[in-house]
């Protein structure tokens, strides 16, 4: 099942590199879902605050859903990183993705700090971290 966490990604993610509001036909795509189950947790992610959603228009992050998509975000290229450089996954995008709303702060930190100690990392940016939410 894909996670509050995996939409808010997808829709930091574009907005970041195509203008706003993010489209349901492009959230859907990005997380391979219908239309429709896109649509409604995009209207869930409203009623909770996160993001203003316009049928047919998009969705446009909220001020709270941007830092958490942030703070989400940061798991994730860590993890990407990680799953890459130390355990050599096939496709560490897609599995960072499925974990990024599931591990802890602390955890990322430890994370972090070991790609760093053991010289594994490259500077964890947009750079190294690409598809599933690059979309379409």
């Amino acid at each position: 099942m894909t996670s509050e966490s995996q939409y808010l990604l997808v829709i930091y993610r574009a907005s970041r590199t195509r203008s706003e509001p993010v489209s349901p036909g492009h959230v859907a795509d990005a997380l391979d879902r219908s239309p429709a189950a896109a649509t409604e947790m995009l209207q869930r992610l409203e009623t909770r605050g996160l993001l203003e959603y316009e049928p047919y228009e998009g969705a446009t992050l909220t001020a709270e859903g941007r830092e958490t998509a942030e703070e989400l975000y940061e798991t994730y290229a860590v993890l990407s990183q990680f799953f890459r450089e130390v355990l050599d996954l096939e496709n560490p995008e897609a599995e960072a993705l499925e974990l990024a709303g599931s591990v802890s702060p602390v955890v990322t930190e430890r994370v972090a700090e070991t790609l760093l100690e053991g010289d594994a990392a490259e500077s964890i940016d947009d750079d190294v971290v690409q598809s599933p939410l690059e979309g379409s």
